[in-house]
């Protein structure tokens, strides 16, 4: 037993690997996971008393436990059979199906990324590029919502700056989870997002068995508490307008709710507009084209970010104008249920949308872009002065949420066509002040989130395309 034994060098080594490799996984592995989870479950309480919705137990569960409850949960194994039998594959394989579609949806979330560094980012990209503002709304409806009812964010998508800005503005009520389409799975954007809690959703090339995970992971995330925000219309705006709402997440909300025994779930509306929207000409283009593809060119977005960090290091930036959020009244799920015991969910997401789209905040840009489209694209000062006066009174009546805060109505005209001829899209001739050829689409594109308000007759036909066209431009 105490005899000296002789072991080959190499021998000796690989003992000592496997004896190090047992100690770490047995011992020091299991003890550091269990200090920092310490620290980041110390961490999370002390940031839940100061948000308005505490961070639920659902969002910082490891991701490797979330995909295991998701694909064990008796309706998605129920799912499993049923596309075994459809596909005629064994139900180990649809299992193993089922599992990497688990994986691709659920997301792993990092308190430290999104408040930590997402929260700030977004910050600092938001003022940097516009003057935010934020307002409108019922204020004591959104306070007195319980806090045990799951809360929904159900927004209209005019720019991919949605995301960064809304991350923001709603960062001291709760940590929101963004559905995102497949152009972000693209490293390294991927592990960011991910991180920050947002799930992937598939558009294309989806099953029946794919679309069960993810109405369950949906399911599951809500009747934990998990703050949700969600773009109904499906896709950004590429007319400008609010368009029409799609079931899409909602009917999977909704088949989920039992009114009898789940926790409520509230839907707040919120409104987002711009005075400048980055990607305005990509999504005319492509509205043009009646298709949802937008090719943007790596070189041409590095470019222009090196451009913004340039110009904001030599002091002469400009910001791209206003950034306004308004809340609209928000739609109690179990009320909406008990009122209309019949209702569909067309019904609620019909209701939703009209309530984004009488919150949209009107800005100064939009704003006269409208009043020019009402003069048919051309007037001089003093009747374009008159034109903005006569829309304000309208949209006052109609109780539009106005960001005009400070200006009266030359300075709102001021403003807007300063930001109008900044980017060449007026040009002016003595008095009288046109839409430069050319440029009427885009022009109509600020024009109609300001005249959506109004009669449809009047600059918008009800098919949500503007009427005001240049003759010798492209159709």
């Amino acid at each position: 037993m105490f005899q000296t034994v002789q072991l080959p060098l190499w021998s000796l080594l690989l003992i000592l690997g496997f004896a190090t490799v047992t100690f770490a996984s047995h011992f020091l592995f299991p003890s550091v996971r269990w200090f920092f989870r310490r620290r980041m479950e110390r961490a999370v309480a002390r940031l839940n008393t100061k948000l308005q919705r505490p961070i639920e137990p659902f969002k910082i569960m490891r991701r490797q436990d979330q995909v295991t409850r998701l694909i064990y949960d008796p309706q998605v194994m129920e799912a499993v059979r049923a596309y075994a039998a459809s596909e005629g594959v064994p139900p180990t394989v649809a299992f193993e199906k089922a599992r990497s579609y688990a994986r691709e949806i659920v997301p792993g979330f990092s308190t430290a990324t999104y408040f930590g560094f997402a929260i700030k980012l977004a910050q600092r990209i938001s003022q940097g590029l516009y003057k935010v503002r934020i307002g409108g709304g019922d204020d004591t409806a959104l306070k007195a919502i319980d806090d045990r009812a799951a809360v929904v964010f159900v927004m209209n998508h005019r720019s991919n700056m949605d995301y960064v800005l809304i991350t923001w503005l709603a960062s001291s009520h709760s940590a929101l989870s963004y559905a995102v389409g497949e152009w972000a799975r693209v490293w390294p954007l991927k592990a960011l997002i991910r991180a920050m809690g947002a799930y992937f959703i598939r558009r294309r090339y989806s099953n029946a068995l794919y679309r069960a995970i993810l109405a369950r992971y949906v399911q599951m995330s809500v009747q934990q508490g998990t703050t949700q925000a969600i773009f109904p219309e499906g896709g950004l705006s590429l007319n400008g307008m609010v368009g029409p709402a799609k079931r899409g997440l909602l009917h999977y909300i909704v088949r989920g709710f039992n009114p009898h025994e789940s926790a409520d779930v509230v839907f707040v509306p919120v409104a987002l507009n711009y005075d400048r929207i980055l990607e305005d000409r990509v999504l005319i283009k492509a509205g043009m084209k009646g298709i949802r593809r937008f090719p943007v060119r790596v070189r041409v977005v590095i470019g222009n970010v090196l451009r913004i960090l340039w110009k904001k290091a030599r002091g002469t930036f400009q910001p791209f104008g206003y950034a306004a959020v308004c809340y609209g009244a928000p739609v109690s799920l179990r009320q909406f249920l008990e009122q209309q015991p019949d209702a569909s969910t067309e019904t609620l997401a019909e209701t939703l949308i009209e309530r984004i789209r009488a919150a949209v905040p009107v800005l100064p840009v939009s704003f006269v872009a409208a009043a020019l489209v009402r003069c048919e694209g051309k007037a001089r000062r003093e009747d374009l002065a008159t034109a903005c006066a006569e829309l304000r009174t309208e949209l006052i009546a109609r109780r539009a949420w106005m960001h005009l805060d400070g200006l009266d109505g030359q300075d709102v005209m001021t403003e807007g066509l300063s930001g109008l001829s900044v980017r060449g899209l007026i040009r002016e001739t003595g008095d009288l002040i046109e839409i430069t050829p050319g440029e009427e689409d885009i022009f109509s594109f600020y024009a109609a989130s300001v005249l959506q308000r109004c009669d449809a007759s009047e600059g918008i036909a009800q098919n949500g395309e503007t009427r005001l066209h240049n003759p010798d431009g492209p159709k």
